[in-house]
C-alpha cells in the first residue's frame, strides 16, 4: 500500500501539471504521513540530497557553458566546425553535428547545445534552402552528444545517485568513445536525408582559411582540455574543474576576444543561478523520493523479480533500456537519474554490468527521453528556436532517432566503447 501512496500521489500530481520536484516532494511527504514516520525526515534528505561537495560542479559549469555562449566562443566553433566538414553532402547537416560535438565539450549540456549551436545553425540552413524540420531535428538530436561528453554535469549527477562511489573521472573518459560514435550515426543519417532531399555541400574554404578559423576558435578548444586532463590526471576535482572552467572563460571572453560586454555577464550571472536553483530542487526533492524507494526495498524487489523474468543479462538490459526509454518521454533527465540509478544500477550489477558501463546507458538512454514528446525539454528548445510547431519536427525525426537508438543498443551490448578509454588510465 505504500508504493500506491507513493507513486499514485506522484502520477496524480504530474497528470496536473505540478512541476516535478513539487511532485516528488509532496509524494514523498504524503508517504512519509502515511507510514506514521516524522515528516521532518523528508526534509533532511532533501538537505542531505543537495549537501554534496561534488554538486558545487554543476553551477559553475552552467556558468561557464553560458558564458561561452554569450561571449562569441560558440559561434567561433561552428566557424570550425564549418570549415572541417561543410564541403560534405549536407553541408550545413554535417556542421550543426560538428558543432554539437566541440560546444558539447564545453558546455556540457543538451539545452545549452540546443541554444546555442541552433540559434547559429537553424537560421543559415533555412537560409540556405535546408528544411527547417531537418535544421531542427538534426540540432535536437545532435545535442545528446553534450551529455556524453566531459564536462556533462548528469554523470556527476549519476556519480552521487550512485552513492558518490563512481569516479567522476572515469565517467567523463567513459562518455568520449559512445559520444563520437553517436555523432558518426548522426552524421551518416544526416547524409542519407541530405541525398534523399538533395541538399547542397558547402565550399572548402581551403588550408589557408581553416588554419585562421582553427587558431581563432583554440581559445574554445583549449577548455576542454583543461577540464578534461585537470579532472583525468588528478590535478584537481570536478568541483575545482567547475571553477576553473568559469575562470578561464571570463578571461577568454572578456580579455582575448573582448567579445564579453557587462550586461552579458549579469545576464549569465542569472541564468546560472536561476538553473541551479530549479536542478538543485529537483535533486532534493528526488533524493527524499529515492530515499523512500530504498526504505520500501523497491531495488531489491526489482532485481529478483528480473531475476525471475530472465537469467539472460542481453534480456535484462533491453528491458532496463525500454523501461528508462517510456519513463524518459513524460520525465525531464535530473529527476529520473536520482530516481532511477538506485533501483536499476543494483540490478545492472547483479548482471555483471560495470556501474562505469551503465551509466554511459542510462545518460544516453535518457538523452533520448528529452528529444521526445510530450515533456522532451531539448526538443522545445529546438522548435522554439526553429519556430515551428513541435508536430511538424517529430513527423520527420525518425531517421536521428534510429541513429540515435543504433547508437544505444551499440553501447549497451559493446562494453568496451565505454570501458576502453577509462581503462588506459589505471
Amino acid at each position: 500500500m505504500e508504493l500506491w501512496v507513493l507513486f499514485g500521489t506522484f502520477v496524480f500530481l504530474l497528470l496536473i501539471g505540478t512541476p516535478v520536484a513539487f511532485c516528488l516532494g509532496i509524494a514523498s511527504f504524503a508517504t512519509v504521513v502515511y507510514l506514521d514516520l516524522p515528516p521532518v525526515i523528508v526534509f533532511q534528505r532533501l538537505n542531505s540530497g543537495v549537501s554534496v561537495y561534488a554538486l558545487m560542479a554543476i553551477p559553475f559549469f552552467i556558468f561557464a557553458g553560458d558564458l561561452m555562449v554569450r561571449g562569441d566562443i560558440a559561434r567561433r566553433l561552428v566557424d570550425l566546425a564549418g570549415a572541417l566538414v561543410g564541403h560534405l553532402r549536407g553541408g550545413l547537416g554535417q556542421v550543426n553535428v560538428v558543432a554539437s560535438v566541440m560546444f558539447g565539450g564545453v558546455s556540457g549540456s543538451a539545452a545549452a547545445d540546443a541554444s546555442a549551436v541552433g540559434g547559429l545553425m537553424v537560421p543559415q540552413m533555412k537560409a540556405r534552402g535546408y528544411g527547417v524540420d531537418y535544421a531542427v531535428n538534426l540540432t535536437v538530436v545532435g545535442s545528446i552528444i553534450a551529455l556524453l561528453l566531459p564536462p556533462s554535469h548528469n554523470m556527476i549527477i549519476y556519480s552521487i545517485s550512485a552513492g558518490g562511489k563512481i569516479s567522476i573521472a572515469d565517467l567523463f573518459t567513459a562518455g568520449i568513445i559512445p559520444g563520437l560514435v553517436l555523432a558518426l550515426s548522426l552524421m551518416t543519417a544526416a547524409w542519407f536525408v541530405a541525398v534523399k532531399r538533395g541538399y547542397p555541400t558547402e565550399t572548402f574554404p581551403g588550408f589557408r582559411a581553416l588554419g585562421s578559423i582553427f587558431l581563432s576558435a583554440v581559445p574554445g578548444l583549449i577548455l576542454v582540455a583543461i577540464i578534461f586532463g585537470g579532472v583525468r590526471s588528478g590535478v584537481f576535482t570536478a568541483s575545482e574543474s567547475s571553477n576553473i572552467a568559469v575562470i578561464y572563460a571570463v578571461f577568454v571572453t572578456c580579455v582575448v576576444y573582448r567579445s564579453l560586454a557587462w550586461n552579458d555577464f549579469v545576464e549569465a550571472t542569472f541564468a546560472a543561478v536561476r538553473t541551479t536553483a530549479m536542478v538543485l530542487l529537483v535533486i532534493g526533492c528526488a533524493a527524499a523520493f529515492g530515499w523512500l524507494l530504498a526504505y520500501l526495498k523497491v531495488p531489491a524487489s526489482m532485481v529478483e523479480f528480473l531475476q525471475g523474468v530472465s537469467d539472460n543479462p542481453i534480456i535484462i538490459l533491453l528491458l532496463l533500456n525500454v523501461i528508462l526509454l517510456i519513463l524518459g518521454t513524460f520525465m525531464d533527465m535530473s529527476p529520473l537519474i536520482v530516481i532511477t540509478t538506485p533501483i536499476f544500477l543494483p540490478v545492472a550489477v547483479a548482471f555483471g554490468v560495470d556501474p562505469v558501463h551503465f551509466g554511459v546507458i542510462l545518460i544516453l538512454n535518457l538523452g533520448i527521453g528529452l528529444c521526445t514528446p510530450p515533456v522532451g525539454a531539448v526538443l522545445f528548445v529546438g522548435c522554439a528556436v526553429g519556430k515551428i510547431p513541435i508536430w511538424e519536427a517529430v513527423r520527420s525525426i525518425w531517421p536521428f532517432y534510429s541513429a540515435a537508438f543504433v547508437t544505444l543498443m551499440l553501447v549497451t551490448y559493446i562494453p568496451q566503447l565505454s570501458l576502453w578509454l577509462p581503462s588506459l588510465f589505471h
